[in-house]
């Protein structure tokens, strides 16, 4: 069998940038990997439009499965990037072979990232959104907050954070079937310190009976331990 490809997909304020030590020990190891960056975000920030939603970063996935022939495809979501990893095995389930979420967001259909997030988290990045850009987009959020602490690491990550589209997090997702669409997953959950916005998705992951593997670091652990994360993708898929 030819050996997997792996597609990582990036989380809220993030792109395809965040990916690149765990692209690089991959690639490494033989891989193919990719790390698309969604509408308005990155190096796509300039796109950013009040007409970008929950569909739109779907499509952005599996237009890039579909254009690229990347088949076999380990696909991974982090964080937010769960959402869109769900719409995209609901439409093109023949072209994954596993899909893993890392400390990921977990929609079932008909719900939004709102409808998950604790009522005080939303009401307050609501009011954000609507005071930084008249509800457009919301601000970056510091590094910190996802458990980067090292300086290099900030150093890293603080200056490449771009305002998130904000339709992505007031639109429904839209599914055929159900989460998964019975593909092989794994849940992969960061530890140190846990992260609240994902609660509801790691008990989600439990009820369905998926594996779920931790890892002992932040929320953005591709950042903060890249080799023992790519040990853990390695792995599962």
């Amino acid at each position: 069998m030819d050996r997997k490809t792996f597609v990582l997909v990036h989380g809220v304020w993030h792109g395809g940038w965040c990916w690149s030590r765990v692209a690089g020990i991959l690639r490494a190891r033989g891989y193919h990997v990719t790390a698309p960056t969604q509408t308005g975000l990155g190096e796509r920030s300039h796109l950013l439009s009040p007409g970008i939603t929950i569909r739109t970063f779907v499509e952005d996935i599996a237009r890039h499965l579909e254009f690229n022939d990347l088949q076999n495809v380990v696909l991974v979501g982090h964080s937010f990037g769960g959402i869109p990893i769900t719409g995209v095995a609901d439409l093109l389930p023949e072209r994954i072979a596993r899909l893993i979420y890392l400390d990921a967001i977990m929609l079932e259909t008909g719900e939004t990232w709102m409808s998950l997030l604790p009522e005080d988290m939303a009401k307050d990045r609501t009011r954000l959104a609507q005071e930084t850009s008249g509800g457009l987009s919301l601000p970056p959020a510091p590094a910190e907050s996802f458990g980067v602490e090292r300086p290099g690491d900030v150093a890293f990550v603080q200056p490449r954070l771009t305002p998130h589209p904000f339709r992505t997090f007031t639109t429904a997702l839209d599914l055929k079937n159900p989460v998964g669409n019975s593909l092989p997953a794994s849940y992969i959950r960061c530890t140190d310190p846990p992260y609240r916005p994902a609660t509801v998705s790691l008990d989600r992951a439990h009820k369905l009976g998926w594996p779920v593997e931790e890892i002992a670091t932040g929320h953005d652990a591709m950042v903060t331990e890249p080799l023992a994360l790519a040990d853990l993708l390695e792995r599962l898929g």
